[in-house]
């Protein structure tokens, strides 16, 4: 199986603040992975460096076998990228906010128009299609934000905290959309606070921690790594970080 991401020691620091240190992993194609941490972890500055929005200090970030150093233009087209705090053009209509956005990508308006109306539809935004974005609840917004993101069918998808703002309508639509996302071969990387999203959803999971990568795998071999046969996803998550702050302290 392809290789869909990997990360070759990957460093970024801010000033004297260390916020990725080292972090070395690799994704498979098709696969959903999670990404977790503690807040200031490094989660973030992570998935801005795999977006190629930030410059690693050190070590090199490849989407399916292109350097975001050495190809970056090839690397980028391959993937989509959405914040936790989206830009949405407010005085744009959806069909005009994504063929905008598919305008970008070269996308042709014949298609860009197709795709758009079936990534609406999907996201249940189709009869908001004539509505202007600034009317549109933070929701509404995100699942906007998550149409732009597909519009130009990435292989690789980069979410960070993807469901805030949403309803449990919405959240359960938006998960759905993202299983079958997956099963078509394609490939999810997420951050999220929501443990039960990665529990369920994902098939490996990554904890990172003072921006290490700490655990790696999935459930089960995360709870082996643990010592919490059995246990939820944020027991497991809670040992693993309380377990590695005590040693980062000795």
């Amino acid at each position: 199986m392809e290789i869909a991401l990997q990360l070759s020691q990957i460093s970024k620091s801010y000033g004297s603040h260390q916020a990725v240190n080292n972090l070395s992993l690799q994704i498979t194609e098709g696969s959903f992975y999670a990404l977790l941490g503690p807040n200031g972890a490094g989660k973030t500055t992570t998935l801005r460096m795999i977006a190629g929005l930030l410059r690693p200090d050190k070590g090199d970030v490849m989407i399916l076998g292109h350097s975001i150093r050495r190809a970056p233009q090839k690397a980028k087209q391959t993937l989509a990228y959405l914040p936790d705090e989206p830009l949405i053009y407010n005085k744009l209509r959806p069909m005009e906010y994504l063929e905008f956005i598919a305008g970008l990508w070269g996308i042709n308006p014949p298609k860009a128009q197709i795709l758009a109306q079936e990534i609406l539809k999907q996201l249940n935004l189709w009869n908001h299609r004539g509505d202007l974005s600034e009317t549109f609840s933070r929701g509404m917004k995100q699942k906007l934000a998550l149409a732009g993101a597909l519009i130009h069918q990435p292989r690789i998808l980069i979410l960070d905290e993807p469901l805030t703002g949403l309803d449990a309508a919405a959240a359960r639509l938006v998960k759905n959309m993202l299983a079958e996302y997956v099963n078509q071969g394609n490939t999810v990387i997420l951050t999220t606070h929501i443990m039960e999203i990665a529990e369920r959803m994902a098939q490996r999971i990554g904890i990172i921690n003072h921006g290490r990568l700490i655990a790696e795998g999935t459930l089960d071999e995360l709870r082996t790594q643990s010592g919490e046969a059995g246990a939820s996803l944020e027991t497991v998550f809670l040992e693993l970080t309380q377990n590695h702050d005590v040693e980062g302290a000795i």
